[in-house]
């Protein structure tokens, strides 16, 4: 008897829910607009939180340190597949982990990064999306130079050490080089670098500037778009909530349309797909978008540019 009411309690046991991790390296808050849209996207598969699946989600709020700690704990905790939300975050989930699978959001250069062999054959347990888009510094130098047409110097800020830098700050230069401007590049290591940027920028005279992605720079979003309309400086963003947060221009791959793709892959991957058989995706949508900070600085931005633009927050 004692068996069998064992057996009819074991059977009871509900069964455990599919579980996806979700590592990101900046705050709950700055990138609470990508979170939702890689919900929107569970939820146009039939997931919903708490019925048939669980999302455990971990921040590193701008640091990039406990980023190995918060990945461990994704492991420990059983995930069936993280989602990571840029290159810093990836690297510490392929570090706790060679089998659980990795879903990368967005990552700008996956392939020199070493988290897959190709985009088209991954070949391990990430797979994901990319934004490596090689023309999308060229048209961001477009935009500007449209927009200041005796543009000849650009600061650029970016983050040495988070992958894929390098990429980015390559594609920019070969973009000056087509349109003939110098570039000035400042290493933003921490948040104490970014009001010595902007000073530094000032003294060096550029006429515009143009940032990189960057979980240190994104963590500070409100910093940088008051101390560009405080430097009365045009500013190039590499992603949208930068103008959403009072920022001039972005032109970007669609960060919210990357995140809800991702989705996709999770339901391939927790449907018994394998990440290796899982080609990597690069970006078809992107947006630029104008708001209207110029009468802030004193930019009057040319009709043809804001004809182009996909939205005009006024």
């Amino acid at each position: 008897m004692l068996f069998d009411l064992c057996s009819t309690a074991a059977s009871q046991q509900p069964a455990r829910l599919p579980s996806i991790g979700f590592l990101s390296a900046v705050s709950a808050s700055s990138i609470a607009g990508r979170y939702q849209a890689f919900r929107q996207g569970l939820t146009e598969r039939g997931y919903i939180e708490g019925k048939n699946v669980v999302i455990d989600s971990r921040y590193a709020n701008g640091k990039l340190d406990p980023l190995n700690r918060l990945a461990a704990e994704l492991v420990r905790l059983n995930a069936d597949v993280i989602v990571t939300t840029g290159p810093s975050s990836t690297r510490a989930a392929k570090k706790a982990t060679s089998t659980i699978a990795i879903v990368m959001a967005q990552d700008a250069d996956p392939v020199g990064s070493g988290f897959v062999a190709s985009l088209a054959r991954p070949e391990g347990n990430i797979t994901g999306l990319s934004t490596l888009a090689p023309e999308l510094s060229g048209k961001q130098m477009e935009i500007l130079k449209e927009i200041l047409p005796r543009l000849s110097r650009i600061a650029v800020l970016g983050t040495s050490t988070q992958l894929g830098n390098t990429q980015s700050l390559r594609e920019t230069e070969l973009a000056a080089a087509v349109f003939r401007v110098q570039l000035q590049y400042l290493d933003i290591l921490n948040s104490n670098d970014i009001e010595t940027a902007f000073l530094s920028i000032g003294k060096r005279g550029a006429d515009a500037v143009l940032i990189l992605a960057s979980p240190v720079l994104n963590s500070q979003r409100k910093q940088i778009v008051d101390l560009a309309v405080k430097s009365r400086l045009p500013v190039m963003f590499f992603a949208t909530e930068y103008v959403q947060d009072g920022g001039l221009m972005s032109y970007a791959p669609h960060f919210a349309e990357l995140f809800r793709r991702a989705a996709s892959y999770v339901d391939k991957i927790l449907k018994g797909a394998k990440p290796a058989d899982l080609p990597v995706e690069q970006p078809t949508k992107f947006e630029f978008v104008n708001l209207k900070a110029a009468k802030q600085i004193g930019l009057e931005i040319p009709p043809n540019v804001l004809a182009r633009a996909d939205r005009v927050i006024r």
